[in-house]
Formats: C-alpha cells, structure tokens, sequence
C-alpha cells in the first residue's frame, strides 16, 4: 500500500534520511524503532508531505506523493498523530474530532461511536476543553482525530510519550484494535518492547539509515536489537 523508495532528506547541509527504504502492506501494523535524532520523525513528515525529500520516491497504492501538498495527502487516507499531541487546546473534545473529519462530506455519526466505543472517557468529556484533559486523555483525543478522517494509513509518532506504564499498554491494546479494525499503521516508538510486540513487520533506523528490517519477532529476538533498545 505504502512505498518509501530511496529518499534522501536534508536539513540545510545536513543529511537527515539517507536513502530510506520501507514498505507498509494494506493491514499491517509496521514499527519503526530508532534513537533519538535518527530520523524516525523526519521519515513520518516526508511521507505527510511537510518535508519534501531530495531524492526518492513515496507511493500509495502506486501514486507517487513526493510532489503533491500536504493536504492532498490527507485527503487520500495519510493521516498523522504527531509527537505531543497537537491538539486544539481551546476547542472542546467534540470540536477537535469535527476538525478532523473537516474533508469529509459523507455522515460521520458511525465513526464518532466507533472513537467513543474504543475511548469511552472521551464520549464523558465531549463538552470539556481539550486543553484541560489529562496526558492521557490528549493522546486518546490526538488517535481520534485522525479515525475521524477515516485513513488508509495512520502514522502515529510516539503515541506512548509521557505517559503512565497502565495508560501505555491501554494505548498499545487500542492501536491494535484499530488496526484489527482495518487501519494500516506504521508506528513510530521509543518504547521498542511493546512496538514490536504488536508489530507485523519492523525497521531500525540508525543516523538516518535503515539498518535492519524483519518481524516484529524477529526483531524482538535480535541481539543488537535487545543490546540497542530493549535493555537485554
């Protein structure tokens, strides 16, 4: 479904991504695992269209994305949860799930029961600022938003961030609904551990390199991997 294909990113001189290569197939739940400052976050905004790369190609469903704008983007299925939420603080919770279904033109009463199904926290705090809610809760907002857009792929970058070890494995339990429920996901995560516990298929990024890719398993089992990132 999603084809990174050799991108190179810059930063000025700096050379952020350096010939990227990843596939995400239609159903899977894809990790992409890294340090700080490897380039797990600049790969999600290239393939959002907020950075454009220098080379290389981005396709969904064999539509080249690299010279098209964000929004158009968006509005084919490529929709991001990004690092720290961004949530509309001063709207209420209902008024920032309506911004993120603002493309669509169909009926959107299923999917808002679908959001308050898996976050039911959210249906009790429709008529709260957004800003008032706890970590948590933002996160849970941040998710739904973008289901409101309905995507083909969901990039979702950090989801575990700042949050408490029981809200952690609530947040993992529900990306892995959502992805039951047809959502394609390429996740980017510090917490390694849980990440590939869900995930079909992995990469690792190193310095804005690929540097080895398998099962989330296999990836769980790796030495180096255990060594870098799971404290093993």
């Amino acid at each position: 479904m999603l084809k990174i294909d050799g991108i190179d990113v810059y930063y000025g001189v700096i050379r952020a991504l350096k010939e990227v290569s990843l596939e995400v197939n239609d159903g899977e739940i894809v990790t992409l695992i890294g340090a700080n400052g490897a380039g797990k976050t600049t790969t999600l905004k290239t393939i959002s269209g907020v950075i454009r790369p220098r080379k290389g190609k981005i396709l969904l469903d064999n539509r080249e994305l690299t010279k098209i704008a964000p929004h158009e983007i968006a509005n084919l299925g490529i929709l991001q949860v990004p690092e720290g939420r961004r949530i509309f603080g001063n709207l209420t919770v209902m008024e920032n799930l309506l911004m993120g279904a603002y493309r669509r033109k169909d009926n959107i009463s299923s999917d808002l029961e679908w959001v308050f199904t898996l976050f039911p926290r959210l249906k009790e705090r429709e008529k709260q600022k957004a800003g008032t809610l706890s970590g948590g809760e933002q996160q849970m907002l941040a998710i739904s938003r973008a289901l409101m857009g309905k995507p083909k792929v969901m990039l979702l970058d950090e989801p575990s961030l700042g949050l408490a070890p029981l809200l952690v494995f609530n947040i993992f339990e529900t990306i892995k609904e959502i992805n039951r429920q047809g959502v394609t996901i390429l996740l980017v995560e510090q917490n390694a551990y849980m990440a590939l516990q869900i995930a079909h298929r992995a990469y690792v990024l190193e310095t804005g390199k690929v540097v080895l890719e398998g099962t989330g398993e296999e990836l769980l089992n790796n030495e180096m991997v255990r060594k870098a990132y799971l404290g093993g």
